[in-house]
């Protein structure tokens, strides 16, 4: 059952987002409603510019900390044209709290860089991460797409990949093939089916949109990791997590899915108020840190 807060929210975000993005065809005044919304980061939680494989963006890790913690590769949201890792903050700040050394990249985006820049940069950060042991990698919406990508282009270049994926309400298919482009177009409290699809040509800016960096869900996905898949039963992107769920499984992929009712798109960004968001981050958490160990056991199993 939903919280009375998670309808509060979705009302918030149809009014303040949803009506703002309306109709328009610019692509700047999409990103500026985008990255207006800012919320509070959680207390206690260090911010420090860093760049990792040639990629600026930001480290975030719980102050005073002391000893090894896993790292989390967390690649932010924003349709591929907005937003950046200072915008993330409450998300990257709540993983860190609960026990992640988390880096999110300021990737290029579109349309000044297109597909594949934003591949690239995800790709050489993963790079640069991977040496210096296990680590997990997780994203939303846009980011949710390109943590699948880096897990696809980790395998293309024989890196070790991430020992898990955690994804909320990732865009996995930019052919807009989903039932629920259509039957949630109205129940979306951020999107509109064409709003959504306007980004696509700005992203890819005349690539296939079938390439599986772009719709993950042309994949492979043989020997990919665990994956948590988290995303809003009202959202126009529900049937992509669904579809890749159902993909992946049949792959023999560990999936772990979960449809939350009401959410609004990115509601994890209201962890400091929507108890959803907390509950959806705390879950992902506890995932990330069970394949950690879980990888941690094979490993020593295997040297035995």
């Amino acid at each position: 059952m939903a919280s009375l807060r998670a309808h509060i929210y979705d009302l918030a975000i149809r009014l303040a987002v949803k009506r703002r993005l309306g109709r328009t065809l610019d692509i700047y005044a999409i990103r500026r409603a985008f990255e207006s919304a800012r919320f509070p980061a959680p207390a206690g939680v260090a911010f420090t510019a860093g760049t990792v494989g040639g990629v600026p963006g930001e480290w975030a890790q719980v102050e005073g900390t002391s000893g090894e913690r896993p790292t989390l590769l967390y690649l932010h949201g924003g349709g591929f044209i907005a937003c950046s890792a200072q915008v993330y903050r409450p998300v990257t700040g709540h993983f860190a709290r609960a026990g992640f050394r988390v880096f999110t990249p300021d990737y290029r985006l579109a349309p000044e860089h297109p597909f594949p820049a934003a591949v690239e940069d995800c790709a050489a950060v993963w790079a640069a991460l991977a040496p210096a042991g296990p680590a997990v990698v997780a994203g939303d919406s846009a980011g949710g797409t390109l943590a699948l990508t880096t897990i696809i282009e980790a395998r293309r270049l024989g890196l070790t990949p991430p020992s898990a994926a955690a994804l909320f309400s990732p865009a996995t298919d930019l052919i807009g093939r989903s039932a629920s482009f259509r039957t949630n177009g109205r129940r979306d409290a951020m999107f509109r089916p064409e709003s959504l699809m306007r980004l696509v040509p700005a992203y890819l800016a005349g690539a296939d949109p079938a390439d599986p960096r772009a719709s993950p869900i042309q994949a492979d996905f043989s020997g990919f990791p665990p994956l948590l898949i988290h995303v809003g039963a009202r959202e126009i992107l529900r049937d992509d997590s669904v579809r890749l769920a159902e993909k992946a499984r049949a792959a023999g992929v560990p999936v772990e899915l979960t449809v939350f009712p009401v959410v609004a798109h990115a509601w994890q960004l209201a962890e400091s108020f929507l108890p959803e968001a907390r509950r959806s981050l705390d879950g992902a958490a506890a995932f990330l840190h069970r394949a950690l160990r879980a990888d941690a056991q094979s490993e020593t199993g295997s040297a035995a």
